[in-house]
């Protein structure tokens, strides 16, 4: 079977996505599965494209044994919705003249969504190509950019709707990234198969007792110091003026947080830190994915918020994965599912209703003077995401799903 996975979104940009379809398309190459990558010349989140692929319409590179197909994409760092939707639009036609003129026939497409409109080049490259189209959905749209006031034009949001429901008809298998998105999904459209595929981690990679880190002493923080960290894109969803907000509520003087990373939101929250003279806090710009194993062994616990939407309450921010693997106690802002898995079920960490900096605060000061629940949190979360999101496992079980196409 050939397969190619296409994606706005790849390495060596840094991102949820961008692991994630790595190590899954890493994982499912076999034998009897050959897999190509169709997607943009790399640019987020800075909205920058990077060096080496500046200039360029179109390229062909070779990642751990894949063959990847780059193409150009219009990018601008505007936030405003016409620079945004031209950014979608370009590769959804440069993307599109790849699959039909350039590259060779495959089995099946791959989409992955968001961006909705991606779906438009997928369909079609499978309507002229003869391919299966399997549509995977890491995050539900226009739901989303509807709720999140990201698009507020009802005219818009009523045409996304449509295509959206559009591709999920003629997708011979749709796939979802939580339970929440399988669930709804299953319950519009009844007659069609939807696939729970999660987001995992490489227990393997992630192995903190053979992982050496001297993170800590190199960015000046001290050895008593406890460590809370969050760590990913700095962006509007995460709602993180709760952790600045908490940060002034904490009464132990050993909690300290650290907030890594890159996104529309840094700006605000810096200016924040330093007009409100928040000492406890430090920001960190983003390190590569090779760096994050000893970032992580160096920090204490994580925290992981979401905003109180009810749109969340199917979410799993895929940190957790790695920090649970880390043996890292997470502080958990989501509601819904992620509590039930992670805190319920798992005993990995405390939980904090969404957008609360009391409830988060008071959980830190309650981490930060019981020192040995941070081990017995961290052991658990280990335990758990090895069994149940090991990237080996859930691969090989998609693995057989994608040959019963």
């Amino acid at each position: 079977m050939k397969l190619i996975i296409l994606t706005q979104y790849f390495p060596p940009e840094i991102g949820a996505p961008q692991n994630r379809l790595f190590e899954l398309a890493s994982r499912l190459k076999s034998e009897d599965l050959e897999i190509d990558v169709l997607t943009a010349m790399p640019n987020y989140p800075h909205m920058k494209v990077q060096d080496g692929y500046k200039g360029k319409y179109s390229m062909k590179e070779t990642m751990n044994g894949m063959t990847v197909h780059r193409r150009w994409i219009y990018v601008s760092k505007s936030k405003s919705i016409v620079p945004r939707l031209i950014n979608y639009f370009s590769f959804v036609i440069t993307s599109l003249f790849a699959g039909i003129f350039s590259l060779r026939k495959y089995d099946a497409v791959l989409c992955e969504s968001p961006p909705l409109f991606l779906g438009i080049s997928a369909y079609l490259i499978c309507k002229i190509k003869g391919a299966k189209l399997i549509f995977n959905v890491s995050d539900l749209w226009p739901e989303s950019a509807e709720k999140l006031g990201l698009v507020t034009n009802k005219a818009m949001l009523g045409l996304a709707t449509k295509l959206e429901e559009f591709l999920y008809r003629k997708s011979h298998l749709i796939t979802g990234q939580t339970q929440g998105i399988v669930e709804n999904i299953s319950s519009r459209f009844p007659n069609k198969k939807v696939y729970w595929l999660p987001n995992g981690v490489d227990i393997n990679l992630f192995e903190p007792d053979a992982i050496e880190s001297d993170f800590r002493e190199k960015n000046g923080f001290q050895t008593s110091q406890l460590l809370f960290f969050y760590a990913g894109i700095i962006g509007h969803a995460q709602g993180l003026d709760i952790i600045l907000d908490a940060a002034k509520k904490i009464k132990n003087s050993k909690a300290h947080f650290v907030m890594l990373g890159e996104g529309p939101e840094k700006p605000r929250l810096l200016k924040r830190k330093e007009d409100e003279r928040i000492e406890n806090i430090t920001f960190l710009n983003a390190i590569t994915k090779d760096e994050m194993p000893a970032f992580v062994k160096a920090m204490d616990v994580a925290v992981i918020p979401l905003k109180k939407l009810d749109l969340f309450k199917g979410a799993i921010p895929s940190k957790i994965f790695e920090n649970l693997a880390m043996k890292k106690p997470i502080l958990l802002g989501v509601e819904g599912e992620a509590k039930a898995l992670f805190i319920d079920t798992g005993k990995a960490g405390l939980f904090f209703e969404p957008e609360n900096e009391t409830e988060l605060a008071k959980a830190v000061d309650e981490i930060a003077n019981n020192p040995s629940a941070v081990m017995h949190f961290g052991e658990n979360g280990r335990e758990y995401v090895s069994q149940v999101f090991n990237r080996d496992k859930i691969a090989a079980e998609f693995n057989k799903e994608l040959k019963q196409l």
